[in-house]
């Protein structure tokens, strides 16, 4: 059956209309507003979506992370009787890039043996490919085998020590491929940060509706809600504002990026662009760079609650930092991990273990690891010879003289020693006040924080071996090592040393180590310019040995001896050992002129290297990514002082340490065999070396204010605890006793005459002498009152002199263009009278006891 339906006009009452919409002007109203909003959202979205995909094009186009050079350590040459073991090599290995595998790195590869390691490096290698097999026995290497016999050592592939850094950006890392990144990381940064990243696509609605409602209802930002894809957006291309605005533009960047990378692609970046916190002024970023600055270990090898707490700490670096604030970055920690028990990533047993276990962190100090003073001085080199860009874009190799386990040492003696001598201010500073019956207050009074240095070279190479230039460099990039400061008594082993010269030069008269001085108030004059300089505490010592005025640091007989010797020929000396900024006026004699620790390091190469001048290197080599040779560095060297006048000052130099003002290296139990001298101006120097160490120690303010405390008081301390700690490891522990070279002579001295030892004489000394120039008179012929007339009225000093050795050189002599400069010192005291000054010419050249304030200014 048919059916007809009748369908009823628009326009009842007969009027001809354009349908329902166009009567309801509220409707079409709506109407008009949706299509023009949508037209705007099309267009807003288009505009931005084009202009977000050239950008992102631009980004990725190239290489995502500029490359950077990479600085690395000095080589770590293995010895037989050396105690190690192979897993301890193998890991060094592993971090220099070797696998286990032949052929998988261009490195080189090892091979664990029953007994020993086998090593073979790549063509990338530091080294000449030259294979070698060590052999170990109880816990110590027995021996090393090369393809041509046995080897009496084997160095080791040079370890990296960071990265070059880029300079505007500040920061620090290692980039990873995603297959090198350990499940265990890429678990724990799901679980916490976002569990669904492998199957939304960009952005996870369902997470932002939630985040947007508890931030509704709590009025306040307490959820992100930002997956890892959006926080890799904003990481690149956007500022951390939290608008809505930022929001969308997040969310936009983030499925583009979805569609033009792969999930692993994007988690790859992510794990290396991600900031993971701060090391001394740089940021750490990624994750390979976070485990090598809080745990001071390979990616590789990291654990599970290693990974969790780097994990953890992504969403608030700062906040949670694991040095300044432990306690949170533990609960964090374990909410990571009970996060990947929730994913199924790990099991409760192993969630439960994991948080049983402490932090472990790597040692926080900045200096430990990545010696930022020192690679600021390595990038400072680099960009005065080569194109910092190429350095960079080509991954140079950069191949230092930095040894990391002596960094280490010296960065924890700085932290050691600036404690004391904080201490010691702060105790200089305080006030006690009386403020009623029986009452009293106490106040600290307020003044600048005591800065150091610390510079150690290798005396016969120039190798700077570890270097502090400052307590902190995260607080100050200031680096002390190479600041220019008065150099304070240090300077004086240069006097005595022009000294000594005169048994060499045809001086007259001929200076020894037994050449009386007197030590008394005396006004010098240099051309028009008075100069009247004061002893510690205005203590004087008589008539005295030049030995014992150098060990005891006597500024009068000091100045007595810079006069007598030729204030210009002191000043050449110095000159020539590189302290430049001298001039032949009587407060040099002093230490009145500045220099840097550094050339100090350099000046004090003369004395611990038989004469020879050796300047500072920081690099060895700069080499390709291919290992190819595009500059090497030598030092330069430059005969200053005869190898005999060298020994003898050293000699002189141990007296300063053994019973002079640096006893207190002594005291604080260093008893190897060292020369040394300490310095006070404004600030506290010290000086000193062993047969394969030479180290060089500043503490003062930047104000340039006094800090009122001696050399032995402030940097000695430091000295010795640096080289307590040096003297422990395998490639230090070695240190002889100075090597006395030909044309010089050791004699025992009896200690009241300063001459010839008898069985008459017990109490005796022994000094080292220039052949020729030692005393030839006995003590117990009555010449010693005869002595002292004859330097009065200047006799006897026709000494037959030996010549210099073939190819020695003494500095030469000159005018200098120096201008008189008057340098009071200001420290108030006693003077000895007549029979006192009378008495000290018997004054025993080795106390019993040492100074128990060293008179040291």
């Amino acid at each position: 059956m048919a059916v007809k339906l009748k369908i009823p006009k628009g326009n009842p009452g007969g009027k001809r209309g354009k349908g329902l919409f166009s009567r309801d002007p509220v409707i079409r109203a709506a109407l008009t507003v949706f299509l023009v909003a949508a037209v705007l959202l099309v267009g807003w979205f288009s505009y931005y979506y084009v202009k977000y995909d050239r950008i992102i094009d631009q980004k990725f186009k190239g290489q995502v992370f500029s490359n950077s050079a990479k600085i690395y350590a000095i080589p770590h040459a293995v010895r037989a009787g050396e105690k190690l073991e192979a897993k301890d090599i193998a890991t060094q290995l592993r971090r220099a890039g070797y696998t286990d595998k032949d052929g998988q790195s261009p490195m080189g590869s090892y091979r664990l043996l029953e007994h020993g390691i086998e090593i073979k490096p790549g063509p990338d290698s530091y080294h000449s490919p030259e294979p070698a097999k060590i052999h170990f026995q109880d816990g110590a290497v027995d021996k090393i085998t090369g393809s041509a016999g046995d080897l009496d050592g084997y160095e080791l592939e040079p370890q990296l020590v960071t990265a070059l850094f880029d300079a505007e950006q500040r920061s620090k890392r290692q980039l990873v491929k995603y297959d090198d990144i350990p499940k265990v990381m890429v678990d724990a940064v799901l679980a916490i940060e976002d569990r669904r990243f492998f199957q939304h696509g960009g952005v996870n609605f369902i997470r932002l509706g939630e985040a947007a409602w508890v931030d509704l209802t709590h009025q306040k930002h307490e959820q992100g809600g930002s997956t890892i894809t959006m926080q890799l957006s904003r990481a690149f291309f956007l500022t951390p504002e939290k608008t809505v605005k930022r929001k969308l533009a997040e969310m936009m960047i983030a499925l583009e990026l979805e569609q033009k990378f792969s999930k692993q692609q994007i988690f790859e970046f992510y794990a290396n662009r991600v900031d993971l916190g701060q090391r001394g002024s740089f940021t750490i970023s990624g994750f390979a760079e976070a485990s090598r600055a809080y745990f001071n270990k390979d990616l590789k090898d990291i654990s599970l609650p290693e990974a969790a707490l780097i994990a953890g700490i992504i969403q608030a670096p700062s906040y949670l930092s694991p040095y300044r604030h432990p306690e949170r970055a533990l609960e964090r920690r374990n909410l990571v991990l009970d996060s990947m028990v929730d994913t199924h990533a790990i099991t409760k047993a192993d969630a439960e273990k994991a948080k049983a276990t402490p932090l472990k962190l790597a040692p926080p100090n900045v200096e430990a690891s990545d010696a930022p003073y020192f690679v600021d001085m390595v990038r400072d080199t680099l960009i005065s010879k080569l194109n910092e860009r190429e350095v960079n874009e080509q991954a140079y190799r950069i191949y230092t003289t930095l040894d990391p386990d002596l960094q280490k040492a010296a960065a924890q003696a700085v932290e050691t020693g600036i404690k004391l001598v904080d201490e010691q201010v702060t105790k200089l500073r305080t006030r006690r006040t009386k403020v009623g019956k029986n009452k009293f207050e106490t106040t600290v009074l307020p003044g600048p924080q005591a800065q150091v240095a610390l510079v150690a070279i290798d005396p016969h190479t120039g190798e700077v071996l570890a270097l502090v230039g400052g307590r902190n460099y995260g607080l100050s990039q200031l680096n002390h090592a190479v600041a220019k400061r008065p150099t304070g008594s240090i300077f004086k082993p240069f006097v005595y040393a022009a000294a000594m010269n005169t048994a060499l030069n045809g001086g007259n008269p001929v200076l020894t180590p037994t050449s009386m001085v007197p030590d008394q108030p005396t006004t010098f004059t240099y051309g028009d310019q008075i100069y009247e300089p004061r002893n510690y505490k205005e203590e004087y010592h008589g008539d005295v040995t030049t030995r014992y005025a150098l060990a005891l640091s006597l500024n009068n007989a000091t100045v007595k001896v810079a006069e007598e010797v030729g204030y210009d020929k002191v000043a050449d000396l110095a000159k020539a050992a590189g302290i430049t900024s001298v001039k032949a006026t009587p407060a040099m004699a002093l230490g009145a002129y500045d220099a840097t620790p550094l050339d100090m390091a350099a000046a004090y190469t003369v004395f611990a290297n038989a004469g020879t001048r050796i300047s500072p290197i920081l690099v060895n080599s700069v080499r390709n990514a291919n290992g190819d040779v595009v500059m090497d560095f030598k030092t330069d060297k430059k005969p200053v002082l005869d190898p005999r006048v060298a020994y003898v000052m050293t000699d002189m130099m141990e007296g300063v340490v053994n019973f002079g003002t640096a006893f207190a290296v002594r005291a604080r139990g260093f008893t190897a065999p060292a020369a040394g001298k300490t310095g006070t101006s404004h600030d506290g120097w010290f000086a000193g070396y062993t047969s394969n160490l030479l180290c060089i120690v500043w503490v003062g303010y930047d104000d340039y204010s006094d800090i009122r405390l001696s050399g032995a008081q402030t940097a000695a301390p430091i000295w010795a605890e640096f080289m307590k700690k040096a003297i422990t490891l395998p490639q230090y522990s070695d240190v002889q006793t100075f090597s006395q070279p030909s044309g010089v002579v050791d004699v025992q001295l009896d200690k009241v005459t300063n001459l010839l030892a008898t069985p008459a004489c017990p109490e005796t000394y022994t000094a080292a002498f220039i052949a020729g120039t030692e005393p030839s008179q006995t003590c117990d012929q009555p010449t010693g009152v005869k002595g002292f007339f004859s330097r009065i009225f200047g006799i006897g000093n026709d000494k037959v002199l030996p010549p210099p050795p073939p190819g020695a050189q003494a500095p030469a002599a000159g005018p200098a263009n120096a201008t008189p400069q008057d340098s009071k010192t200001q420290d108030a005291g006693k003077k000895k009278g007549f029979f006192g000054k009378l008495a000290g010419i018997f004054k025993d050249d080795k106390p019993s006891n040492p100074p128990s304030k060293p008179p040291d200014k």
